[in-house]
């Protein structure tokens, strides 16, 4: 489904992504692990579009690289930003009415509205709240269902367990399987390494802006050198 070959993203002289290459196939849930500042972000950020990019990305058969943003959510491609990022002022009905914006099938829109309520039920007691009042782990939700509104066939989410309690991770990574069970793609960037090799089916590792690494969730779960080596845990 998605093909990236020798991608490196620049912030003026500082170099943060060196000619990466990853494959995400259809159906896959693939960990993209890394300490801070190893570049996992700008990784997806080129993907997405959010960031110049030099190298080839390749989604559904076709070079985006010269698309805007909004043209690749457009053709399927949706990414949840480290820190959520939900509209704080506006409440949870119009955040998940915002990340329908580029479709026109209103009744659609409506009936995927019902199902990620269902699927994040908390957010159907706080349907009418402000975003910008719900927990960490609420806004997380709304955050992924937001993206969801779209209909993405690959979704990337950037760091959806960060500054979370340990048992609503847990329970954040279930709703990500649930998602892969759903057929949704996923490319899940993430600093909790088990959990994240817990539910993935491969993973890639990636420090100073190089990828290091890359195979099978569990060969990488049993092999705790590589993981203090890239990950110092």
């Amino acid at each position: 489904m998605l093909s990236v070959k020798g991608l490196s993203v620049h912030y003026g002289a500082i170099r943060a992504l060196r000619e990466a290459s990853i494959s995400v196939a259809r159906g896959e849930l693939v960990a993209l692990l890394g300490p801070n500042g190893a570049g996992k972000t700008s990784l997806i950020s080129g993907i997405a579009g959010l960031v110049r990019a030099a190298g080839e990305v390749v989604f559904e058969g076709k070079e985006i690289q010269r698309l805007a943003t909004e043209d690749r959510v457009r053709r399927g491609l949706s990414v949840t930003p480290e820190g959520r990022h939900v509209f704080a002022n506006l409440t949870v009905a119009e955040n998940l009415r915002l990340g329908a914006a580029t479709r026109r099938d209103r009744d659609g829109v409506g009936q995927d509205i019902e199902k990620y309520l269902g699927l994040f039920p908390i957010l159907r007691e706080r349907n009418r709240q402000l975003a910008g009042t719900l927990s960490g782990g609420e806004q997380q939700m709304l955050a992924i269902a937001r993206a969801m509104m779209s209909r993405p066939s690959l979704l990337m989410l950037d760091e959806p367990s960060l500054g979370l309690a340990p048992r609503i991770v847990a329970q954040m990574f279930d709703y990500v399987s649930r998602l892969k069970e759903e057929g949704v793609t996923l490319l899940v960037v993430e600093q909790n390494v088990m959990q994240a090799l817990k539910h993935a089916d491969r993973a890639y590792v990636i420090s100073s802006g190089i990828i290091r690494h890359e195979g099978r969730a569990e060969e990488l779960r049993g092999d705790p050198k590589l993981i203090e080596s890239y990950l110092g845990s």
